[in-house]
């Protein structure tokens, strides 16, 4: 029996598609094997997004030669699809393969053969079976793919493509078979999952909704969270819909990147710091003590250190439950390549670090909240400290909770005080 390796880097698009992969070489006979275990294959899903995501993509596929000099070693995904000559130029590299061909990964991998297509508009919706680890009880669902925003400093509009959307029974058809594998919590992830349903051009919002209503009636006993929101789709009526649905968990992430109006102009972004604490009062107005999390570039280029200081006093005034902070990366062929003002390492690291003191800050205080109240926990994981065995799980905020495994099991929603 062939033993075949994967490793997963990115988002969590990225997880979704490599368990799907996962499975089409387990329907084949394949063993699956823990990465850094010799195999006869080793499979990489990569990411693009910063400089750091390419330089550990390169490092996860080096590696894997160095475990075997004769497996096949195979790059997939966004690493690939920026610049697929520069990855068939490695020679730690076998195999290429794009963003849009994952669903023949097993025919192409077992050939020998690489295949990176153009991403443009008008491609079809490339439609993979989900797949999970059995011992989770926590899946993500890929509901969509690719993005129209442009942000200025993001490549991935060229590597994912025009959005696509996932048809509603294909998406209640991964549902029904994870949920029916003892999965008990859905995440709905997409690379722009505000944009689902929008392709021919609706309004956003309504199409979501509605599937988000239909996964929720798929499993009555379980959870539905969401992925990554624009802070555009915030509005009330979407926000009502979402508190009409009995097992959302009221999680949301809602990109930010800057809290400076000129700053976010120059991002190619569409709203205002203004808008987006709308957005943030909007939910907690219909939620009891909704997590808001979201992104931050800092460094950006044009970055003054008063629009910096409107960034953070921005986020120290809207005291969300978690800020994750990254230094701009140039990413060659976007249009913030081009714009000046570069700022140096040392300023952005003593900025990244400002705003990660204020992200600790506001986890601390957000989960105290939980000190003495009830909460519900979802069990994912047995552990073992100092003898103990515990339980690890999270409510549904997405906050951590150790408990006592006596009397319950991974898997069991489990209440709290």
């Amino acid at each position: 029996m062939k033993k075949i390796a994967f490793h997963n880097l990115g988002c969590k698009v990225n997880a979704y598609e490599t368990n799907a992969m996962i499975r089409q070489f387990e329907e084949h006979g394949f063993e699956i094997v823990p990465f850094d275990e010799k195999a006869d294959i080793y499979v990489v899903n990569t990411c693009t997004v910063t400089s750091i995501a390419d330089k550990k993509s390169r490092q996860m596929l080096h590696r894997a030669k160095r475990l075997n000099p004769d497996a096949a070693v195979v790059a997939v995904g966004c690493y690939v699809q920026a610049d697929a000559q520069r990855a068939l130029s490695d020679e730690a590299i076998d195999i290429v393969i794009g963003n849009d061909l994952k669903h023949r990964a097993f025919e192409l991998i077992t050939a020998g053969e690489s295949g990176c297509v153009d991403i443009g508009s008008g491609r079809d919706y490339e439609t993979l079976s989900a797949g999970t680890d059995e011992s989770r009880v926590r899946a993500f669902v890929k509901i969509q793919d690719g993005c129209n925003q442009f942000c200025s400093y993001c490549l991935i509009p060229y590597v994912r493509g025009r959005i696509r959307s996932a048809d509603r029974e294909s998406v209640l058809r991964d549902v029904r078979e994870l949920t029916a594998r003892g999965i008990k919590e859905i995440v709905l992830t997409g690379i722009h999952i505000s944009s689902y349903g929008t392709e021919n051009g609706g309004e956003w919002g309504t199409p979501l909704l509605n599937l988000i209503k239909a996964v929720s009636e798929e499993l009555p006993d379980g959870r539905v969270r969401l992925g990554s929101l624009e802070p555009r789709i915030v509005t009330p009526e979407f926000v009502a819909g979402l508190k009409s649905v009995p097992n959302l968990c009221p999680h949301f992430h809602l990109s930010l990147q800057s809290g400076c109006d000129e700053t976010l102009r120059r991002m190619n972004r569409h709203y205002t710091a203004e808008e987006y604490a709308a957005a943030v009062e909007l939910l907690r107005s219909e939620f009891e003590h909704p997590a808001i999390t979201t992104d931050v570039i800092v460094g950006f280029p044009g970055e003054t250190d008063e629009e910096f200081e409107t960034t953070r006093r921005f986020l120290e005034k809207i005291n969300l439950y978690e800020l994750h902070v990254f230094k701009y990366s140039v990413r060659q062929g976007t249009r913030a390549e081009m714009l000046p003002g570069r700022i140096d390492p040392a300023t952005a690291e003593k900025r990244s670090n400002i705003l990660l003191k204020l992200s600790a800050a506001g986890k601390a205080g957000f989960e105290e909240y939980y000190r003495g109240r009830r909460t519900v926990i979802l069990a994912e994981e047995e552990l073992s400290v100092r003898g103990e065995r515990l339980l690890t799980g999270y409510n549904p905020e997405y906050v951590r909770f150790d408990i006592p495994a006596a009397g319950h099991k991974v898997g069991d929603f489990v209440e709290i005080f």
